[in-house]
């Protein structure tokens, strides 16, 4: 399409199970993408195409596919729900230029919601919000409104209001034109029909039109003067300060229904198009000069000018790597060669696709503003820029979070070990959440995830998909160390062995660096304070290199050291024999003597839970929590169920699942995300360390 003015690049984000996928699929039947309903819970998903996605009923990967309504085109991307694929979410969200987030409408806001919220928030994705399951038992559209006020700190602005609830749902009012919509069932999706607002719920209405008008006028001088005024306001004038809130990421227009039952997806749909940017209304993003990185350049959603683009995804298949790009300016053709500015590489784009799911239409351009998927590329991995070879440009990489969760894995065969490291490294370039190191000590390969379902399903793929047969080991907390005290220490490198020696000295600070509610830091920061030339310049980038490397092994039990400031503030230099590699060593001796004496502590992951148990089991489960050394920072009751926010050490919620769904008959259930990290107890800390 020539006009970016009607193209959308939206995401479906939301907690696992208020029903993303489900949404997804009406938009791709109502927009003519497909023929007929794909279901999550019978594995016909069309965007969960994965066999695990259908074995397990969940989405693991974000899925990418184009379509169009009432004229517009849209990317989109359906993203998971569990935060063990949370990397899936900031990588889509990175690249995307509007999102809708899903809430069930029994619940509000849940632990997952709050997680994708922030990653919209921190790269600036407007957002509309669809309270989806209003036929559900205890669906409450006030109080899902209420919890996206409340939990996100957002402004949501109802945009209907649903009509009925529960098993009485039946369609929705709209506040713009204030007509009711009803929804009728048929064999395939649902017939709509509008009709005049019934007289029993026309003054609801009216309350909640003139919310909806407030709201929206309390953003805009003139249509405040107007209102206070009382003078009438267009729905056009009202629509068109709605839309420009909205892209600011200052409001969020909400909307109703019931994906399912084919209830809400067509309105939601009319809002995306009404108030979600097109590429040209995003921001201008920067990007930098790669061979001077304060020279900044503006990059425009311009098809004429050189080509700047993002590799957010990499996906491995039988027919090689497939690199998912956001295009941010240019115009890229078939078979060109481009520069990856991230790794200073040249690379060829042999082939171009438009995604439909794991379906490919072969394309033989893409231009600004627009998504694809290409094959060709070596060198890239996720995050990397690409650009005009004749006009190098760097932008922002996606960072991601840690690995919290580690097990050893081995082949069954020592004939499958090279076939073990290809899998692997395959698998490290489709996912940055994944790690993989080899442990000298006991000769196994470790591998690091965000879960223990991650880690299951990797391991699935690399025995049935990969066709490598493995053993793994328990799955293990990946723990950190950090420092409690600040402390000064000398490191001195001297090595004479005839001719040049080598001669590096230098005196440091280390001091522990904690957040604003006293929990440790996972940064390390490094200054110089030298003056008068005792270490000269040149030397104190290799001093901090020695620093940094000599962090990455504590000396409890050899974890990564966290939460630290160092300071160079004297030393002393040879003028023959003084090299980088002398001061890097007499860095990195420097911080192990000093780690010694800095009262080291060990630190584990605390993770933050919702548990949503009968309120009867409410007592049992709290006792339970408490036990594993959790604290209960919430509850609230939801109908019969009770939701307790939580937060416990990842350590001791192995197996959790099994004794929740024990405690509460079967109807107790639990989602988690990684909160922070805080020092273990010394008595627990004893036993870790004697293991």
């Amino acid at each position: 399409m020539s006009d970016l003015n009607k193209l959308r690049n939206i995401g479906i984000m939301a907690h696992i199970d208020a029903g993303k996928t489900t949404v997804t699929e009406r938009v791709l039947f109502y927009t003519g993408r497909t023929y007929k309903i794909g279901e999550t819970h019978d594995g016909t998903a069309v965007m969960d195409y994965m066999e695990d996605e259908q074995s397990r009923g969940i989405t693991i990967t974000s899925a990418a596919t184009k379509c169009s309504w009432d004229g517009y085109d849209m990317n989109l991307i359906d993203t998971p729900g569990h935060v063990d694929f949370t990397a899936e979410v900031e990588r889509a969200l990175r690249v995307l230029d509007g999102a809708v987030a899903v809430f069930d409408a029994s619940e509000g806001v849940q632990a997952q919601s709050e997680t994708v919220w922030r990653q919209g928030q921190k790269y600036n994705v407007p957002c509309l919000c669809f309270i989806n399951k209003m036929d559900k038992i205890g669906a409450d559209f006030e109080m899902s409104i209420k919890s996206i006020k409340e939990k996100l700190d957002a402004n949501p602005v109802a945009m209907q209001i649903p009509i009925g609830a529960e098993n009485n749902f039946n369609g929705v009012i709209d506040l713009m034109e204030m007509k009711a919509y009803y929804y009728t069932p048929t064999k395939v999706g649902a017939d709509v029909e509008v009709k005049d607002i019934p007289e029993e719920l026309k003054e609801t209405a009216e309350q909640w039109r003139h919310n909806m008008v407030e709201s929206i006028a309390e953003c805009d001088e003139q249509l405040m003067e107007k209102y206070l005024m009382e003078e009438e306001i267009s729905n056009d004038e009202l629509k068109k300060a709605v839309r420009e809130e909205t892209i600011n990421c200052r409001m969020h227009p909400v909307y109703f229904g019931s994906a399912l039952k084919d209830k809400g997806v067509r309105k939601l749909l009319d809002g995306v198009i009404e108030y979600l940017p097109s590429p040209l209304e995003t921001p201008a993003i920067t990007g930098l000069n790669p061979k001077d990185e304060e020279e900044t350049y503006r990059v425009e959603c311009d098809p004429k000018k050189p080509l700047v683009a993002l590799a957010f995804k990499i996906t491995h298949d039988k027919h090689g790597d497939l690199y998912f790009v956001r295009v941010y300016q240019g115009t890229l053709k078939s078979g060109t060669r481009v520069m990856n500015s991230t790794r200073d590489k040249r690379e060829n784009i042999t082939r171009i696709f438009e995604m439909h799911a794991d379906d490919r239409k072969i394309r033989d351009e893409v231009r600004a503003g627009d998504i694809f998927a290409c094959v060709g590329l070596k060198e890239t991995l996720t995050g990397d820029t690409l650009c005009d070879t004749n006009a190098p440009i760097l932008l922002d990489t996606i960072n991601f979070p840690e690995p919290v969760i580690s097990m050893s894995i081995e082949p069954k065969n020592s004939s499958d070990r090279a076939k073990l490291g290809d899998a692997l490294g395959s698998l490290r370039r489709e996912d940055p959440t994944f790690q993989t190191q080899y442990d000298p000590e006991t000769g196994q390969t470790i591998i690091s995830g965000m879960g223990e379902l991650h880690l299951d399903i990797l391991k699935t793929r690399i025995t049935r998909d990969m066709n490598v047969d493995v053993t793994v080991g328990q799955p293990k907390v990946a723990y950190k160390e950090c420092i409690t005290k600040n402390v000064q220490q000398q490191g001195k490198f001297v090595r004479q062995s005839g001719g040049r020696g080598q001669y590096g000295d230098v005196i440091i600070t280390m001091e522990p660096i904690l957040e604003e509610d006293g929990n440790v830091s996972n940064d390390i920061t490094f200054e110089s304070k030298i003056v008068g030339g005792a270490v000269p310049r040149e030397f104190w980038n290799s001093v901090e290199k020695g620093c940094r490397e000599a962090l990455t092994s504590g000396i409890l039990a050899g974890y990564p050291v966290v939460g630290v400031h160092i300071e160079l503030i004297d030393g002393s230099f040879h003028s023959v024999d003084s090299s980088e590699m002398a001061f890097e060593q007499a860095g990195a001796m420097a911080v192990k003597e000093a780690l010694s004496k800095a009262g080291p502590k060990l630190l584990e992951p605390i993770m933050k839970l919702q548990v949503v148990v009968p309120d009867s089991a409410f007592g049992p489960v709290q006792s339970n929590l408490i036990s594993k050394r959790g604290m209960v920072t919430d509850s609230r009751l939801s109908g019969q169920m009770r939701i307790l926010d939580a937060k416990a050490p990842l350590s001791e919620l192995f197996g959790y699942t099994s004794e929740l769904r024990s405690a509460t008959q079967g109807r107790g259930s639990f989602s988690m995300e990684p909160l922070n990290y805080e020092k273990v107890p010394d008595n627990i800390a004893q036993e870790i360390l004697s293991d």
